[in-house]
């Protein structure tokens, strides 16, 4: 099952993406609760497009950032992610539990 189709199945209104900058684009307009995002993505990549979420939302916490890679697993990617503003980090696979409760997280978050 896709990402996409996870986060659908279990209620959430979800859109994909398949480059940083339409992401970015969507972000703006869509003004979203959650952003789950791949590190290794074209331009601009998932450091950038957390950076530029955070820069462009200020002190709002929303959007909860979610990164997930299978790339950049080290110690030191948990680090840079956190550094780029995501508030979380899963390598692949991630445990579509996992992704889920994280996910709950930003009801509370809601407008």
């Amino acid at each position: 099952m896709t990402l996409l189709a996870l986060l659908r199945d279990e209620g959430h209104d979800a859109e994909g993406f398949a480059s940083g900058q339409k992401g970015l684009e969507a972000i703006g307009q869509i003004n979203p609760d959650v952003v789950i995002s791949d590190i290794s993505m074209p331009p601009p990549n998932g450091w950038d497009l957390a950076r530029e979420v955070r820069r462009l939302n200020g002190e709002d916490p929303r959007p909860l950032m979610i990164a997930i890679t299978g790339r950049y697993t080290k110690g030191a990617d948990r680090i840079l992610a956190q550094m780029a503003g995501f508030n979380y980090f899963l390598t692949k696979p991630c445990d579509p539990q996992v992704l889920m409760a994280l996910v709950e997280k930003a009801r509370p978050l809601q407008s």
